[in-house]
């Protein structure tokens, strides 16, 4: 038959624990952040590349919209009547609109405002005294419109010559022209007296 065990001796009651416990106290450590860093995308040689070739197209793309934008603003505004008008300037009066044109070897209308060329005589187109006369005065004022659309033309203010007569000083690139119709014996220096042209 058998026994229960039993254990000599009293159980031992047990104490405090003889461990203090504190209580907490704040941290004197202060603690950063955690800063995360972004990294960088590495691109392939071939990517950057690729990617250099599709900035270039795109740039000469929007070049050529801006370049066939201002070529089709300039067909739809360009006025070739206006344009033709300007590449005649100083025609013969009789194809002009009288703006700026050329009457007779000696007078001319700026502006639609008559200007007689200091210094000189003409031979007449109209009203002249015999054919000849008016042969000359054609040549004259041929020659006359050539030599304005020659350069740039600055017109003096009209002012009162010895004889009397309203006239202008009338230039081509600083150049007299009175002057230069009378070098190329097409006009006659004026003296105050009508010239003759019917002579020969």
């Amino acid at each position: 038959m058998s026994k229960h065990w039993n254990p000599e001796g009293k159980a031992t009651a047990l104490g405090g624990s003889r461990i203090r416990r504190e209580p907490a106290r704040p941290s004197r450590i202060r603690r950063e952040p955690i800063r995360l860093e972004k990294k960088e995308p590495v691109y392939s040689e071939e990517r950057e590349i690729a990617i250099g070739v599709i900035g270039i197209v795109l740039m000469a793309a929007a070049l050529a919209v801006v370049i066939v934008g201002i070529s089709i603003f300039t067909i739809f505004k360009a006025d070739p009547v206006a344009d033709a008008a300007d590449a005649v300037k100083f025609g013969q009066c009789y194809n002009s609109d009288g703006r700026d044109c050329v009457l007779t070897g000696d007078t001319i209308y700026v502006d639609h405002q008559r200007v007689q060329i200091a210094g000189i005589e003409a031979p007449q187109i109209n009203g002249a005294a015999c054919r000849r006369e008016k042969e000359r005065g054609i040549s004259a004022a041929v020659a006359l419109s050539g030599l304005l659309q020659s350069g740039e033309v600055t017109v003096s203010p009209t002012f009162l010559d010895e004889y009397g007569r309203a006239v202008s000083t009338v230039r081509v690139k600083g150049q007299d022209v009175g002057q230069k119709m009378i070098d190329y014996s097409l006009v006659r220096r004026f003296t105050g007296e009508k010239q003759q042209w019917c002579d020969s």
